[in-house]
């Protein structure tokens, strides 16, 4: 509204060079058009109170890790080794910290697309894909996570 001032001001300051036009009938003007406008942004406001309640939250991403203090090494092997030891095409048996999921596993890409899923729903943050190529191994996945949450042992 202090825009709106302002513009008056400068329209009424140079009334004169308008003509015919009295600097009254500016001020209504401007008025009316400062009361329209307050009347929209009200409406707007009753539009968006009787849409907004339609809208339903987004779930957030859960993490799991909430704990305030750093994870040892250890911790996130056992983590890793439990998320992947889930996946129902695994068997027990095969699997160790150096497991290749394709090769040792029997895996194929989408499989380990799908592993990696499960580590970002674990550890609560994104793997970018050029990285996540390159984790191959619970080893490597437990490494990779060690350097993004800085524990070095």
């Amino acid at each position: 509204m202090a825009s709106l001032g302002g513009l008056v001001r400068l329209v009424t300051r140079n009334a004169g060079v308008l003509g015919n036009v009295s600097r009254s009938g500016i001020r209504r003007t401007a008025v009316t058009f400062s009361v329209n406008h307050r009347a929209s942004l009200a409406a707007t406001e009753d539009r968006s109170r009787s849409i907004l309640p339609q809208v339903k939250p987004v779930r957030p991403m859960l993490c799991y890790s909430t704990t305030s203090q750093k994870q040892s090494i250890k911790q996130i092997e056992e983590r890793v080794l439990k998320v992947v030891a889930a996946y129902d095409k695994i068997s027990a048996d095969k699997l160790d910290l150096n497991s290749h999921f394709i090769e040792d596993l029997g895996l194929d890409s989408l499989d380990h697309v799908e592993v990696i899923m499960a580590m970002e729903d674990e550890f609560g943050f994104e793997i970018p894909d050029r990285d996540a190529e390159r984790l191959t191994k619970p080893a490597e996945i437990v490494r990779y996570i060690a350097d993004k949450e800085d524990v070095y042992e």
